[in-house]
């Protein structure tokens, strides 16, 4: 269905080529998974496969990439319309209508379809994507997860025979990150329809997909079975390192493989390596009784919060539970229908009114990195967004630099921000933000096209604020970033909190937020592969 026969991709002004001699083949009715580092061209890939490359984005592509038999030399994007459907990293910038009926009906009007094929197949992708009440909703207005839905599933009304999806769960709960993907695997089982999915967060997919396709270092590209190519693979999920550290083979690729090979440890007398974080400490802000409306509908209802410094942070819950409101709100800039929220002044100084505060009053005192990170970046590279950091921050100059190579390593300063990856962009505004060093940090997705390493970065990056006294609050999705980073998880549903509590309390008790380690080795309270090898000591 796929081929790719010696394929290079160098784009104008590179001196190396983003990929380099590759060749794969694809069949029908396989799940391909995309892997590898952010920023080593799982992208380009993808758009090599859907005609974007070289097309839309310029430079040269050697070889020949074939869908179906139909060169990609020869038909551009539109002339694959039938064949292939995209879903790519920022839904909102793919929709071309205002409403989420109109967007799911508007691929199949571009195909000429009947009125009644169109009905009868928005109804069944409302309901499988389980977005029915969303069905008149004004697209903007969406949460980030619906977004992505909706992206989705303006996909699947097409009814095409290969599926791309550049990161299809990111913005995604786990529940819901669960129903696309059993939706996508019915796609395939069933249907037969080729799905190639690039995705950072390999524990969701991994389990579902027929081979694996590795970005390399240098745009070197390989393909095999799973269970092969994660041995050596340089991204990997906390299933898969448990197994490398322990020495099992083959590899086990899911939780319930997993779960087997780990019975002798359930039965240990062992405590976690990471204890919880001390709540005692001073309080950095106070919000109280926070109300926040979108016309009728209430986002959050009368929330309570205390955020103490050098603590972090979970905030969790299903999309449109009201979590990024609840962020906006208590760094002054979203809206509040009512409640207060409070800093502590210097001194015996009142504490100060946060919503008071003019915008560059706020930066200092709560900073806050939004879902849609780019909107934060104004200026022509990434070089000077850093040294405008470092200026605006007063901090030494490079600093800003350090941390995004920390981050993102490899990101050149003479690129412009728009020709990046969504993660490597994400990556620039969170050194950005981490430059300013407030005394409360609010990140809203920010492991969202973060590779391992880069969240492992970041994660380092977060206990080193919260260990110099800074709280930090991050809204997110991802069960095992906040499994290895927080000290405290809020959940809040239907815009209240519905628990608040250390990590270990609250995550390990959770079908849906559990990590992948607490569901291999429960009833221990472990979180991580560290936690692991921390108690089991050297694999037997």
């Amino acid at each position: 269905m796929i081929e790719f026969d010696r394929v290079s991709v160098t784009f104008d002004g590179a001196m190396e080529p983003a990929l380099r001699d590759v060749s794969l083949s694809i069949d029908e009715g396989e799940l391909a998974l995309v892997i590898g580092r952010t920023g080593s061209g799982k992208s380009t890939l993808l758009g090599a496969m859907t005609g974007q490359v070289p097309h839309f984005t310029g430079g040269t592509l050697a070889g020949h990439v074939r869908i179906d038999r139909r060169d990609t030399r020869d038909h551009r994007p539109r002339d694959l319309a039938d064949l292939i459907g995209v879903v790519g990293q920022d839904p909102l910038a793919g929709f071309v209508t205002d409403t989420v009926e109109e967007e799911l009906v508007y691929g199949m009007e571009q195909l000429g379809l009947d009125s009644s094929t169109m009905r009868k197949r928005v109804e069944e992708t409302l309901d499988v994507l389980g977005i029915a009440d969303l069905r008149g909703a004004a697209l903007r207005e969406l949460s980030g997860g619906q977004q992505q839905r909706v992206a989705i599933g303006s996909v699947l009304t097409a009814h095409p025979r290969v599926i791309v999806l550049d990161e299809p769960t990111s913005a995604l709960d786990p529940t819901g990150a669960e129903d696309v993907l059993a939706t996508i695997t019915r796609l395939v089982h069933d249907l037969a329809v080729t799905v190639v999915v690039a995705e950072h967060r390999i524990e969701r997919v991994l389990q579902y997909a027929d081979s694996i396709i590795h970005v390399g270092a240098n745009g070197v590209v390989s393909q095999g079975d799973p269970a092969t190519m994660m041995v050596t693979a340089e991204v990997a999920p906390p299933v898969v390192e448990l197994g490398r550290w322990a020495g099992w083979s083959p590899l086990p690729l899911s939780v319930r493989d997993a779960r087997r090979r780990a019975k002798e440890w359930r039965s240990l007398d062992a405590q976690p390596l990471r204890l919880p974080g001390d709540p005692t400490g001073v309080v950095a802000l106070e919000a109280q009784d926070v109300i926040v409306a979108h016309d009728s509908v209430v986002a959050v209802a009368g929330v309570d919060l205390t955020l103490r410094a050098g603590e972090i942070t979970a905030l969790m819950g299903r999309n449109g539970a009201g979590k990024s409101s609840l962020l906006w709100a208590i760094q002054g800039s979203g809206s509040m229908r009512s409640g207060s929220v409070r800093v502590p002044a210097s001194g015996a100084a009142p504490d100060i009114d946060v919503r008071s505060l003019d915008a560059a009053q706020r930066r200092r005192h709560v900073g806050l990195v939004p879902q849609s990170a780019a909107d934060l970046l104004y200026l022509d590279t990434v070089g000077a967004e850093c040294a405008q950091a470092d200026r605006e921050s007063d901090r030494q100059s490079g600093t800003c630099r350090s941390l995004l190579d920390n981050l993102a390593p490899g990101i050149p300063d003479d690129r412009h921000p728009r020709d990046l990856s969504e993660g490597q962009r994400l990556a620039v505004v969170l050194a950005v933000q981490l430059t300013a060093d407030p005394p409360v940090l609010l990140l809203d997705e920010p492991t969202r096209g973060l590779d391992y390493a880069g969240k492992a970065a970041l994660r380092q990056a977060l206990r080193d604020l919260s260990a110099r006294g800074r709280s930090v609050v991050v809204s997110t999705h991802d069960v095992e970033f906040v499994a290895g980073t927080a000290d405290r998880v809020i959940v809040m549903a239907a815009g209240e909190v519905v628990a608040d509590g250390t990590a270990a309390d609250v995550v390990v008790s959770s079908p849906a937020f559990a990590p992948q380690v607490s569901k291999i080795t429960a009833p221990q309270p472990w979180l991580t592969v560290d936690d692991v090898r921390y108690a089991v000591g050297e694999p037997s």
